[in-house]
């Protein structure tokens, strides 16, 4: 049975470690087409819909701390499966947008500009490294590693967090140069 069970967990962290790194380069690769796919103008609506999630996203990762708290198991894993869900989702959006939308750049002048690019910056930058926390946080609260997923989880979740509220800083800061 643990000949098993360690051939599991190699599966497991292999598909893990592929995703944290196809992920991120999978989106560099998307992003960096240059000829845009016309899906209509519904896709102009996205990045406020990404607002939305990324907000949502905080909330959520908020109400698992409180249950979990709480010791309430249950309320916090239907909480960070959530935020995990709308992650995923968010994913997929952000993607579309950028397939089917040229990057708005930032009209910003004086000390907000820098202060933009901070945040930019270090949401993208702590965006990727945060997938492998969150599939491996994830992979051990369903597998039931729970002392695993305590010990990565005081990683992910500031990680995660930040990422989510740096998202909608950002989105408040770029939407008045949205073109539509």
């Amino acid at each position: 049975m643990q000949t098993v069970q360690i051939v599991e967990e190699r599966k497991a962290n292999r598909i893990i470690n592929i995703l944290s790194i196809a992920i991120p380069v999978a989106v560099a690769v998307l992003l960096g087409i240059r000829q845009k796919v016309d899906l209509g103008d519904w896709t102009t609506f996205l990045p406020h819909l990404n607002a939305v999630i990324n907000s949502l996203t905080s909330v959520l990762l908020l109400i698992g701390l409180y249950f979990i708290k709480q010791k309430n198991i249950a309320g916090h894993r239907v909480s960070m499966l959530s935020a995990f869900t709308l992650g995923s989702v968010f994913l997929v959006s952000y993607v579309l947008y950028h397939l089917t939308n040229e990057s708005t750049p930032f009209g910003g002048q004086g000390w907000i500009r820098p202060v933009y690019y901070f945040l930019l910056v270090s949401h993208i930058v702590l965006s990727i490294v945060v997938v492998w926390f969150v599939l491996r946080a994830v992979y051990y609260a369903i597998s039931g590693q729970i002392a695993q997923h305590k010990a990565v989880v005081k990683w992910a979740y500031p990680i995660w967090l930040y990422v989510s509220i740096t998202g909608v800083i950002v989105y408040f800061l770029i939407a008045p140069y949205y073109n539509h």
